[in-house]
């Protein structure tokens, strides 16, 4: 009575509920905008509207007068828009972005317990909202802008080359006849998320006319915000006991876990699986992971959970291959399923996943080719099998994802030997279907069955890499001694003993010199491989002595010479490949054999006349630095100099140049009116060696 006496009652307020906008009263939330601006003050272009979806677009003019307008980035943005023409399809068609899209978001999923209200004369008149829509910037304009660009890249690149065209390469189509869908294929269809995008797509805008707030339609509406009849019976929803009205306030907690929203069929949150029976659990685990060690299992499933019932419930849908589960084949593919490739049935699949399982019981390597070659499955489907627990390597195979679990093997024998008993049955059942040979099976199981050999440490490395190296040089040495004897015999003048000697690689830059240290166990008196005793024409580490420089030079000026008066352009993996077939042509014991670097030749390019030509080569290209260093005779003396010289112009700015561009550049810097034909005769002549 106190309290009540402290907080009297100052006025009683009569409640009437208003149905004349049931169920089509929208909440609209505008983003914020400026105190000095309302929405009064903004024209509305247009509107439209998804009922089912409750999707609202509004189309709202922008004040392109207000001095915080910035007009230069408003017609910037119209440009990269529409572009430079204007047509009925243009967003902005004053060249100026004059309006904004707005597009709406459900604010909340439930709205029964939100209404709107009007107050009027002591009376409040409630309406309950069908809707709360948030409306966000919508910019779609700049994924037009995107496309616009994407478009004027194509048509650049789609007109001529400078290259000859050539007719479109024939590709083999594959056509394959789709298998009735069953219905858990449909239903699977339905509940995924393309096809509800695709549903809503679907569904046709319904375009709205807009009112403003002073506007005698809107006057009109509003008035049905109010209850129309304030006769009792027409409100009973109001009349309710005490007990009724604190239900209403306070529901119970069984209607808001129905009115929960629903996740896609195939999506579980850790809180429902753990709801689940543990069985249950552990099959989703696996089948959405498909290969786990045990202890990851474990840790997924909780702290409290039993390990020995985690180990009798995964046998069941899981087995074991090299200390991991792997999930089994038909939980993946159950009975009456196909393959979604080639529609293979469920039973063909099992057979095949568990051939490649069975594989990597034996080895931690498989070749993709091996596994088709004895399934007889097309490729998507091995692909997918060897996905599920392996990781491809590249002129390897496939290698699995996991290493070999030795602490789950150690602590658990009993159950490693009751699943060996388990792939032996496979093994047999496989060898019938696929008529494998046993003694094609038994080594490579004898060599899965250890498991140490597979975990090699750094310095067991480096010890089997040593003595490889020692035996490898004895042999070496040999065949060395062998070949010397015979090239002495043969011809007692020659100076050299490698009888097929191509361009040293070594570092461009004398800031990284090579290291000639030799190798600790490995000094044997070689430097480089070869005996310092050979000869005074051999050099040392890219050195040559100092009488054989200058007959170096000057057959290497030579052959540089010869070779850029008849290709005028090569790069400079082409020109030491002329190289090399330029020194098998040589005798024994020329000069040239005595050794030459990438920067000896490259200096002597660079001596006789010739110009590196940096041609811009995109960043991702694939070629080899040596294929990216262009070199171009600037002047050979005829009469395709200066064409020459301005096509290498046009290619150091640009590695892709279009014909027109040539055939007009060449047309303004000689002074010659060129037709197509002759456009092509200077860029054969010019660039033959690229061709």
């Amino acid at each position: 009575m106190a309290n009540e006496e402290d907080d009297p009652i100052i006025q009683e307020i009569d409640v009437f509920l208003a149905r004349s906008l049931l169920e089509k009263l929208y909440l609209f939330q505008y983003p914020i905008r400026p105190a000095s601006m309302t929405y009064d003050d903004v024209t509305h272009l247009s509107a439209k509207i998804k009922p089912k979806q409750q999707k609202v677009e509004l189309e709202m003019a922008i004040d392109t007068l207000n001095p915080n307008y910035c007009r230069s980035k408003g017609e910037q943005i119209a440009l990269n828009v529409d572009g430079t023409c204007a047509d009925e399809t243009s967003t902005y068609s004053s060249k100026l972005m004059d309006k904004q899209t707005f597009c709406s978001s459900q604010a909340a999923s439930n709205v029964s317990r939100y209404a709107a209200a009007i107050y009027k004369k002591g009376e409040l008149h409630l309406t309950p909202l069908h809707g709360i829509l948030q409306l966000r910037p919508s910019f779609t304009y700049l994924d037009k802008a995107d496309a616009k660009h994407r478009e004027r890249e194509a048509a650049n690149e789609g007109g001529d080359s400078s290259q000859d065209e050539a007719e479109d390469d024939v590709k083999q189509i594959t056509v394959r006849f789709s298998r009735p869908e069953t219905e858990q294929a449909r239903q699977r269809r339905v509940q995924s998320y393309e096809f509800l995008q695709k549903r809503q797509a679907e569904e046709h805008w319904v375009h709205l006319h807009y009112y403003g707030l002073k506007d005698s339609r809107s006057e009109h509406e509003r008035q049905y915000l109010f209850s129309q009849g304030h006769g009792l019976a027409e409100n009973t929803e109001l009349i309710k006991s005490p007990s009724e009205y604190l239900m209403m306030l306070m529901p119970p907690s069984v209607e808001e876990e129905n009115e929960k929203p629903m996740a896609p069929s195939n999506v579980l949150s850790m809180a429902q699986l753990r709801t689940l029976p543990l069985a249950d659990q552990i099959k989703i685990l696996m089948k959405n992971v498909k290969v786990m060690p045990f202890a990851n299992l474990l840790s997924l499933l909780g702290s409290g959970t039993d390990p020995t019932a985690v180990l009798r419930c995964v046998q069941q849908v899981a087995l074991l291959v090299q200390g991991n589960w792997v999930v089994k084949s038909d939980v993946l593919y159950p009975k009456d399923t196909s393959s979604p490739h080639s529609g293979v049935p469920a039973e063909v699949l099992c057979r095949g996943r568990d051939f490649v399982m069975w594989k990597f019981t034996q080895d931690r390597w498989v070749v993709r080719k091996e596994v088709a070659a004895v399934t007889k499955l097309c490729p998507e489907d091995v692909k997918d099998f060897l996905e599920h627990m392996s990781v491809a390597r590249i002129n390897k195979g496939w290698e699995f994802m996991l290493p070999y679990d030795e602490d789950f093997v150690k602590k658990h024998p009993d159950i490693v030997q009751r699943q060996q008993m388990l792939w032996m049955g496979i093994q047999a059942k496989l060898e019938k279907v696929y008529n494998l040979l046993k003694e094609h099976l038994t080594p490579k199981k004898q060599e899965a069955q250890s498991a140490h050999p597979l975990l090699v440490s750094g310095e067991q490395r480096v010890n089997m890499a040593k003595a490889k190296v020692k035996q490898n040089y004895g042999q070496l040495e040999k065949e060395f001694q062998k070949q010397k004897a015979e090239m002495k015999s043969n011809d007692t003048s020659a100076k050299t003993d490698v009888p097929n000697i191509r361009i040293k690689e070594e570092p461009v830059s004398e800031e990284e010199p090579m290291d000639t240290s030799a190798h600790e166990g490995l000094n044997n008196g070689l430097v480089n491989g070869l005996h310092p005793a050979q000869g005074s024409m051999e050099p040392v580490n890219g050195h040559l002595p100092g009488g054989c420089i200058d007959r170096v030079a000057q057959e290497l000026k030579a052959f540089v010479s010869s070779t850029f008066k008849k290709q005028f352009v090569l790069t400079l993996s082409e020109l030491k490949r002329l190289f090399n077939l330029h020194l098998a042509s040589l005798p024994p014991g020329h000069t040239l054999f005595s050794g030459i670097s990438d920067k000896m030749l490259q200096d002597m390019v660079l001596d006789t006349g010739c110009k590196q030509i940096l041609v811009p080569f995109p960043p991702q290209t694939a070629a080899s630095p040596d294929e990216l260093k262009v070199y171009a005779l600037w002047e050979a003396g005829d009469t395709y100099d200066q064409h020459r010289q301005v096509l290498l112009e046009l290619f150091s700015k640009n590695y892709r140049v279009r014909r027109n561009v040539i055939q007009s550049q060449l047309s303004q810097e000689c002074g010659e009116d060129l037709n197509k034909q002759e456009v092509d005769r200077v860029l054969k002549v010019s660039f033959c060696s690229l061709w």
